[in-house]
Order: C-alpha cells, then structure tokens, then sequence
C-alpha cells in the first residue's frame, strides 16, 4: 500500500524573507533524514519526496461565479503550513506509521499519513 506522507511545519518558524538559506539547525535534521532515506531505499519502501516553496509563492485555482480563477499568495491565517511531502510503499499501515514516527522524532514536526488510492478505488 502507498502512503503519502504530509510534513507541516509552524507557519511563524518559516520567514519568506530567509525561505531560501537553511538554519543550521534544519541542514542537520535534513542529514539525519536523508541517511533515513537511505534505510528507506534499501528496504524498497521509498519511492519519492520533495521540499515545497514557501507559502506566499503559492497559487490558488478555484471555481467561483465569473469562472475560474488563480489567486496569489496564502489566504487564510495558518499556524501549520504544508512544508514537504513523500511516498512510501508499505505492507501496512502499522509500518507507515513506525516509519512516520522515526521522522517526528527526528524533525520534530507533525507528519500526516493518507493513503493513496490505487487502481481498485473505481472498481
């Protein structure tokens, strides 16, 4: 089963202004996360994740009355905004959530598991 792994991070820990240069802090947590990744490959249960820009250079596609629309920027006051995302192919729920765990406990920030509809969802 495939998992997609959703990391949220404080929306005032992330400054647009220093978006682009890395904490000390965020490199080392990064390096323990990548050896983690390592694991993951090895044992055949990673298949991708991926960083995303910070909030304010995001777009926003919605129907509304005149037609579709795209908007800039974050709309809503968040305290958590989506920071990255990651797959992961398991046997189980239970594994994806003892991988997850070893993340939190690494970065410290909270990891949503959702499980990614295969090909019998419109069966």
């Amino acid at each position: 089963m495939k998992y997609l792994l959703l990391s949220y991070t404080p929306a005032a820990a992330w400054d647009a202004a220093t978006a682009d240069t890395a904490s000390e802090e965020a490199l080392a947590a990064f390096a323990v996360y990548q050896k983690f990744e390592e694991e993951l490959r090895a044992s055949g249960e990673f298949v991708t994740s991926e960083g995303l820009g910070h909030p304010v250079v995001s777009t926003t596609v919605r129907k509304g009355a005149d037609g579709v629309v795209a908007t800039d920027g974050p709309f809503a006051e968040l305290k958590e905004v989506l920071a990255s995302f990651a797959v992961i192919e398991v046997a189980s729920h239970e594994r994806a959530v003892e991988i997850v765990g070893r993340i939190v406990e690494v970065l410290g920030e909270p990891i949503e598991i959702r499980p990614i509809m295969g090909d019998d969802f419109g069966a």
